[in-house]
C-alpha cells in the first residue's frame, strides 16, 4: 500500500513535469526517424533488408536510459524542494520509497516505447511476434527497464549533484549503446571490441528481442541467460540503492 501511495506521488509528479517525457523520448525519436531513413540503403548491402525493424531493438533501451535516468533527475529536484527529505523522515519503509520511484520510472519507459514502436509502424517496423515471442519480449524489456532505473536511482544518492549526474549518465550512456549491436551488425568484429560488446550486458538483451522480432524464435539458452542476467542485475541494484537510502542521515 505505501509503495502504491510513493507510485501515485511520483505519477503526479511526473505529468506535473511532463517536459521530463518529451525531452528522454526526443533523442531515440531521432534516430528513428532521420538516422534509419539516411542509413538504410547502406545497410541493404549487409543484408539488413528492413533497418527500422533492425534498430528498433537497440533503441528500447536508448529510450530506458532516458526515462530511467530522468527517475533519478527527480531526486535532486525533490531534494531542492525539501520533499525528498520530508518522505524519507515519514513512517514509509525505504523499500517502499525506492519501489515507488523505481516502478514509476518503468511505467514511464513503457510508455515512450509504445508511442515509439507506432511511430515505427509508419515507418515500415516489421515483426513476426507470436503471443509467447510477444510476452518474453516484454519480460526482457521490464527486466531491463527494472535495472537500469535501480541503477539510475543509486546514482541519484551517491553522486553530489546534477551536474555530475548528468555528466556521468552521458558518459555510461553513449559507451553501452555504441559498443552493442544496436545500430549495426558485429559478427564481423574482432578483437578488444568484439570482446568489449561481448562484455555488454544491453548486448545480450537486444539481440534476444531482435531475434524474436525477426523470427519469432530464439535459442533457449540465450534466452534464459539474458533473463537471468537482468533479473540478477535487477535485485542486486535494487538491494544497493535500498541500503544507499538506508545510509541518507543528513535530513
Amino acid at each position: 500500500m505505501k509503495t502504491k501511495v510513493i507510485l501515485k506521488r511520483t505519477i503526479k509528479w511526473r505529468f506535473h513535469h511532463g517536459f521530463t517525457i518529451v525531452v528522454t523520448i526526443l533523442q531515440p525519436m531521432l534516430w528513428l526517424v532521420l538516422y534509419t531513413q539516411v542509413a538504410k540503403a547502406s545497410m541493404v548491402g549487409l543484408g539488413i533488408d528492413n533497418y527500422v525493424t533492425y534498430v528498433f531493438s537497440g533503441l528500447l533501451f536508448l529510450v530506458s536510459f532516458g526515462a530511467c535516468s530522468s527517475g533519478g533527475m527527480m531526486n535532486y529536484l525533490m531534494k531542492g524542494d525539501g520533499s525528498f527529505y520530508r518522505i524519507i523522515k515519514s513512517p514509509v519503509k525505504r523499500s517502499a520509497i525506492v519501489l515507488g520511484q523505481v516502478i514509476e520510472s518503468v511505467l514511464c519507459s513503457m510508455l515512450e516505447i509504445l508511442f515509439m514502436f507506432f511511430v515505427a509502424l509508419l515507418l515500415g517496423l516489421q515483426f513476426h511476434f507470436s503471443m509467447g515471442a510477444i510476452l518474453l519480449s516484454l519480460v526482457i524489456i521490464l527486466l531491463v527497464n527494472f535495472c537500469v532505473a535501480n541503477a539510475t536511482y543509486l546514482l541519484s544518492l551517491i553522486l553530489p549533484n546534477e551536474i555530475i549526474y548528468e555528466t556521468l549518465m552521458n558518459a555510461i550512456v553513449l559507451p553501452l549503446f555504441f559498443l552493442s549491436p544496436a545500430l549495426f551488425p558485429v559478427d564481423n568484429l574482432s578483437g578488444i571490441l568484439k570482446g568489449l560488446i561481448g562484455l555488454n550486458p544491453f548486448t545480450h538483451a537486444i539481440t534476444t528481442i531482435r531475434s524474436l522480432m525477426l523470427t519469432g524464435q530464439v535459442d533457449g539458452a540465450v534466452l534464459v541467460g539474458s533473463i537471468s542476467l537482468f533479473l540478477v542485475l535487477g535485485v542486486a541494484l535494487f538491494m544497493l540503492a535500498l541500503r544507499k537510502l538506508n545510509n541518507v542521515t543528513n535530513y
